[in-house]
């Protein structure tokens, strides 16, 4: 039976009806270039147009086997394909407890498949004597570079506070293996002990600008509600956020030595809430459940100001929303208007099953309009960072840093962008080209700086090897003086 269900009833949150069963307590369990000076103040509070409201006509998604519950969704538009992780559980994916599926479609309205074509796969499973004993569940997925990042709640039963959240990495998204030795790399801050014992976790992330940000569900912060509802954010340019973490406060982000400190500011009155970054909108969306539907509530790139009111996707839900999302977790652009137009999907459990818990996973959406991306250079940048699309030349221009970096090959550019494009967009003519990633370039490595490849004498910044064996390029260890000495260009991933 699944852990977040496994002792008590559903609490309701404080506000807005946002009640969210997985999280209710009483169980372990489960891009762009700054504003100059010269542009004028941003708008806030502009209220958003919506069109093309869409639902799936029934399930889209669901465990086959012994399966009774499927929720919690991450949905990543993927090459050319759609791949989804959610929350299940299968008797023959041992040890007892919840187990994270994985299946694939080429529609957002289904059927979701294996990745052989039959039923969904258990692709990831407690571990035995370790934090994540008993039960896996609420993944979070992205990918940057070649490299896919897993974050999820884990549990080693169903003791008070038992939740804390994990992180897996894996090359095809199938295969995974824990990070940070095992370990969590989240766990409750013990701020506040409420009757609400759920713990931290619920996790989703995003890669923005070499960050990767964390939000999650931890019902023992200072700043949750009564019942522990909240979201709280966590950033830091380290997958498994072992160094360099920054903790968002009343007085915006701050270096913590560790995960784990008072959390006295919470972003959305909810639980189980998904995140993504909206290049066209400059702004981060969080999509949490009310009462009628799916919420969307923005917030500036630096959560100081929220630029747009709220909007809704109405329909019926029962556990928490996966956005539709990009690899490295933004918004993909519209297949119509890209400077006026953003889409936002999700899949989320509608029903309350037979088992007592969240199933029957159906996708809902709508357009959002008057995005107005390419009205100034700036926003232009902002709106297709990580963009690749055909040159002129036979070639593939990646936007990045608000310039074009001209990749010779596909596979390449794929590897280091958010999402390649058939078709070249007008709106990127005006950026200026900033180097040629020619096949065969030197790629290096330094011990303290990561990976990188010299064009035109420059270094710029690539997330990790993947790229390289793509481009026939071989990987050069050098000291970290050594990379110091060349000029710095920029990062030619997020």
């Amino acid at each position: 039976m699944v852990a977040a269900l496994a002792a008590g009833a559903v609490l309701t949150a404080c506000s807005d009806g946002l009640a969210q069963p997985q999280a209710d307590g009483k169980g372990g369990g489960i891009g762009g270039a700054p504003r100059t000076s010269k542009e004028a103040p941003r708008p806030m509070d502009v209220e958003l147009a919506t069109s093309d409201p869409r639902q799936s006509g029934g399930v889209v998604a669901a465990g086959d086997q012994d399966a009774v519950y499927n929720y919690g969704p991450t949905v990543m538009r993927d090459g050319g394909k759609l791949r989804m992780w959610w929350c299940s559980q299968y008797g023959s994916a041992q040890p007892a407890g919840d187990d994270i599926l994985y299946a694939q479609s080429s529609s957002l309205d289904g059927p979701f498949t294996g990745p052989s074509g039959g039923g969904p796969a258990a692709v990831f499973s407690g571990a035995p004597g370790g934090f994540d004993g008993m039960h896996t569940c609420d993944p979070s997925v992205l990918k940057v570079g070649s490299m896919y990042y897993m974050y999820y709640t884990g549990a080693s039963g169903d003791h008070a506070l038992g939740n804390s959240i994990g992180l897996a990495t894996s090359t095809d998204g199938l295969s995974w293996t824990r990070a940070n030795g095992g370990q969590p790399i989240v766990g409750p801050a013990h701020d506040v002990h409420r009757a609400n014992v759920y713990g931290a976790g619920q996790p989703s992330a995003v890669y923005l600008d070499g960050w990767f940000y964390l939000i999650f569900t931890d019902t023992t912060a200072k700043a949750a509600g009564w019942n522990g509802a909240g979201q709280f954010l966590l950033r830091a340019k380290d997958a498994a956020f072992s160094k360099g973490v920054e903790t968002l406060g009343e007085q915006g982000f701050v270096a913590k030595p560790s995960t784990i400190s008072p959390r006295t500011r919470s972003l959305v009155d909810g639980f189980s809430t998904d995140l993504m970054w909206v290049g066209a909108l400059d702004a981060f969306v969080i999509a949490h459940e009310t009462d009628t539907g799916t919420t969307l509530t923005f917030w500036t790139r630096d959560f100081t100001a929220q630029p747009y009111r709220q909007a809704l996707i109405p329909g019926a839900w029962k556990e928490g929303p996966g956005l539709v999302r990009r690899p490295d977790g933004h918004a993909p652009l519209s297949s119509g208007d890209v400077c006026e137009r953003v889409p936002f999907d999700v899949v989320r459990a509608t029903v309350v099953g037979g088992a007592g818990a969240p199933t029957d996973l159906e996708h809902f959406g709508m357009d959002v309009r008057g995005s107005r991306a390419c009205d100034s250079d700036a926003r232009t940048r902002t709106a297709f960072e990580g963009v690749a699309m055909p040159s002129p030349q036979r070639t593939i221009d990646l936007v990045a840093d608000g310039k074009l970096v001209r990749v010779d090959r596909r596979s390449v550019a794929a590897v280091l962008a958010g999402e390649v494009l058939d078709q070249r967009l007008k709106a990127v003519e005006k950026f200026p080209q900033a180097a040629r990633l020619s096949a065969g370039a030197r790629m290096v490595r330094a011990p303290g700086r990561g990976f990188g490849v010299v064009l035109d004498g420059k270094m710029f910044a690539v997330p990790d090897a993947g790229a390289a064996a793509l481009n026939d390029s071989a990987v050069e260890e050098i000291s970290d003086q050594a990379w110091d000495g060349f000029p710095a260009g920029f990062s030619l991933a997020g």
